[in-house]
């Protein structure tokens, strides 16, 4: 039979919040309620009739409360099943009630992690009967109602008012449905603590909150975000982010927390930086950015490391972008960055991005290491008789940060702390060279006293003979060529100056 109508239930909750109104209501509608601990008392002082699970199975709870449900009176009453004459003999025999409705929700072991708590709290939310007893119930979905969360209380209240305690199986399954769904959740947070250094070489990665998309890359394609969005940005005003936001919205802040300190703007076009600059006038920092490459900031991204006042926002709403990323904004400057109705305003929050990257390959996932690595001054090696001036390190260090968020193969230029060209995504790094100073010098700067930025060494002396063509004084490049020699014979040949890293920063 589909229908089912609720006449026991077993309850048992950590967070008793919302539960006062089910309660009252199943108690209403005759339902026999067994409860233990909290939950029993907190039952009790509503003046709701309450079995003691200790009366039904005529054992205490033990081992300061590790064990109290597991119990074949209790596993047995949600477990039988309900057309199957052995076990309606069995339980008959064994005087075992049925429970047709289980509401159960589980120990708060991430926040307790999360917390910083020692490890025997947190070894003490690992839980045992809660999870056994969701496990159960839902595995027997056909009879029973799994009520594995305070989230569900809503459409469980619903239920009980509109069918009177009248439960389809429809209901039972998407309920036993969204139990599993804790569960696997609780087990995966469980293991990965247990795993933290990755002795045993499993991936496992959970996150129960989503939002499906407008569509995917291409309008074609579906597309969902896994995450919270809400713990990275308040979203303050404009439509819905899409796919290609999130994932320019993502290289946007993984780029400006280069900057952290300063005052920089940076506008994102597919992922990359098209302009970036620092500048301590807010106003100034922006212009400058749009004038790295005022063409493809049509449409873009930006985003700041500081407050949008009302002098930058009205430089900004002369021109079209999608997104807009700040830590704040001035109330001048919100009231007339608003006046577009779909313009996304993004307020960013302080939050610790994961150390670890993962992408799908072919029939697989990788993961890495996040790229966390960012060199200093002090870090840098000049290996050329000229050696830069402390501006020009400061600059080489600006033009290497851009590089390293810049997809493969990729050069930088940039003089004064503005990025005044890239060569983006080439198949050869001369290629990327001779973009980056054709789009520079289409757009009227002057390289004469620019620096070059590359994201892996030079094989062949041909792009720093190329860059002192264009008037380019100082190149950053991690080395590590067997022909770096070339290269470097050639800067002292010419007066350039070139310091290595030692470390490379490929963006595929």
């Amino acid at each position: 039979m589909s229908s089912r109508k609720i006449q026991s239930a077993l309850i048992s909750v950590y967070y008793k919040d919302g539960l006062a109104p089910i309660a009252q209501l199943l108690h209403q509608q005759g339902v026999t309620i067994y409860s233990t601990g909290g939950t029993q008392t907190f039952l009790q002082d509503l003046n709701i009739p309450v079995i003691p699970v200790e009366e039904l199975t005529s054992y205490p709870s033990i081992l300061g409360g590790r064990v109290k449900t597991l119990h074949p009176k209790v596993f047995g009453g949600i477990l039988h099943r309900r057309d199957e004459a052995s076990d309606l003999d069995q339980v008959k025999q064994y005087e075992i009630p049925s429970m047709d409705l289980v509401i159960v929700d589980l120990y708060p072991f991430e926040e307790t992690v999360a917390s910083g708590a020692s490890e025997e709290d947190i070894i003490e939310k690992i839980d045992i009967g809660g999870i056994s007893l969701i496990r159960a119930a839902a595995k027997n979905y056909k009879d029973v109602v799994i009520v594995s969360s305070r989230e569900q209380y809503a459409t469980l209240e619903q239920i009980l008012r509109e069918k009177n305690g009248e439960t389809e199986l429809t209901d039972r399954k998407h309920f036993a449905a969204q139990a599993f769904d804790i569960t696997s959740h609780y087990d995966t947070a469980i293991f990965n603590y247990f795993n933290q250094e990755e002795t045993i070489p499993s991936l496992k990665i959970s996150e129960r909150q989503s939002q499906t998309l407008r569509y995917g890359e291409n309008p074609h394609q579906r597309g969902w975000f896994h995450g919270d969005l809400n713990a990275m940005f308040d979203q303050l005003h404009g439509k819905e982010l899409s796919y290609n936001n999130l994932l320019d919205i993502d290289a946007a802040v993984l780029l400006i927390d280069e900057f952290k300190g300063e005052t920089a703007y940076a506008i994102l076009k597919h992922n990359n930086a098209c302009g970036i600059a620092v500048d301590p006038n807010p106003t100034q920092a922006y212009l400058k950015a749009l004038a790295s490459d005022p063409v493809s900031a049509f449409g873009g991204v930006i985003i700041t490391t500081t407050e949008v006042d009302i002098a930058t926002a009205e430089e900004l709403n002369k021109l079209f972008f999608e997104v807009l990323i700040a830590p704040s904004f001035s109330q001048s400057a919100f009231e007339l960055l608003t006046t577009k109705k779909n313009r996304i305003l993004l307020k960013k929050k302080d939050v610790t991005l994961p150390k670890m990257q993962v992408r799908t390959v072919l029939n697989g996932i990788m993961r890495q290491d996040r790229d966390a690595k960012m060199e200093t001054v002090p870090e840098l090696r000049t290996v050329t008789d000229k050696v830069p001036t402390e501006a020009e390190k400061e600059e080489l260090i600006f033009a290497a940060k851009i590089c390293k968020h810049t997809k493969s193969n990729t050069i930088v230029l940039s003089r004064d702390k503005q990025l005044i060209a890239s060569g983006v995504g080439q198949t050869s790094r001369v290629d990327a060279l001779k973009q980056a100073i054709e789009k520079a010098r289409s757009f009227g700067f002057d390289l004469q006293g620019a620096v070059m930025a590359s994201d892996a060494f030079f094989p062949f002396a041909d792009c720093v003979e190329i860059a002192h063509g264009a008037g380019i004084t100082a190149v950053i490049q991690p080395g590590g060529s067997i022909r770096d020699q070339d290269s470097i014979d050639f800067c002292n040949q010419n007066g350039m100056a070139m310091v290595t890293t030692g470390i490379r920063h490929f963006k595929h």
